[in-house]
């Protein structure tokens, strides 16, 4: 490997480090530094069909279908990276357990103090871009492979417009 491609790999590490640390952390404005402006994120898998589309609309999308969530905490692989000049093709795995908070009796109460754990794991496909800017994402899909644990009695997953 030539320097630049060791630099490369690096650098897209930081920026799949930079998009868990993003959703897990609630910066939206982060994930304006993982992903080009004309991205197409498709998350349908886990979250239907309004999950899939161009970054503006999945951003907005991530931040209500993550709200309710106490905890996310994903656990991501090293990515097998395929370098072809300045794209790549990426594929990370991830863990992710997700927090919900229940009430006394295991309910799901946004206010409540109790906690009812899923985990959900699987790839992350990206097609990745040096930009002026780095290394983004210019199209991801997320491939669940599975989900454990089920939501609390009383949640309903939230609706998009």
């Amino acid at each position: 490997m030539t320097p630049e491609e060791i630099a490369d790999r690096i650098a897209i590490d930081d920026l799949m480090t930079r998009y868990v640390d993003a959703i897990d952390t609630k910066n939206w404005d982060l994930l304006d530094t993982v992903f080009a402006p004309d991205a197409i994120l498709d998350y349908s898998t886990s979250g239907g069909p309004d999950a899939k589309g161009p970054y503006p609309q999945i951003k907005e999308w991530l931040q209500g279908a993550l709200a309710v969530f106490s905890l996310t905490q994903h656990m991501i692989g090293k990515s097998a990276v395929e370098l072809n000049g300045d794209t790549a093709q990426c594929r990370t795995i991830f863990h992710n357990p997700m927090i919900l908070p229940v009430d006394e009796t295991g309910r799901y109460n946004p206010e409540g103090k109790g906690q009812s754990v899923f985990v959900v794991g699987g790839w992350y496909m990206d097609t990745c871009k040096k930009t002026p800017d780095g290394w983004r994402i210019v199209h991801k899909y997320e491939q669940q492979a599975f989900m454990s644990g089920d939501f609390p009695e009383g949640f309903a997953v939230p609706e998009t417009e």
